[in-house]
């Protein structure tokens, strides 16, 4: 008798920083073969935030910039990035000004 292999769910995470030291972070089982764009729609981040995928959005796996048809694997971390509000290199001078006061 053949022995069949059960699909097994795929385990992931999807977060978003809606704002500074704030994640809304969604833990999903989806199926085999599922791609990034398939666990945005099932972890409804995209709706709760008010995002769309057709904007633009930038998205990644690990921190690496991926496309929405790349397959996701067993305990990726899926990351919706927003843009910057403020050049990097100016918040450090800021930073700095404010932290030798």
């Amino acid at each position: 008798m053949a022995r069949v292999e059960e699909a097994v769910a795929v385990k992931v995470q999807v977060s978003y920083s809606p704002a500074p030291r704030r994640v809304d972070q969604v833990e999903l089982d989806l199926p085999p073969g599922s791609r990034l764009a398939d666990a945005l729609r099932a972890s409804g981040l995209l709706e709760r935030h008010g995002l769309r995928a057709e904007d633009g959005l930038s998205v990644g796996i690990w921190g690496k910039a991926k496309p929405l048809d790349t397959p996701v694997r067993e305990a990726d971390r899926i990351e919706i990035y927003r843009g910057l509000t403020v050049d990097p290199k100016e918040a450090r001078r800021q930073r700095y000004r404010k932290h030798k006061r």
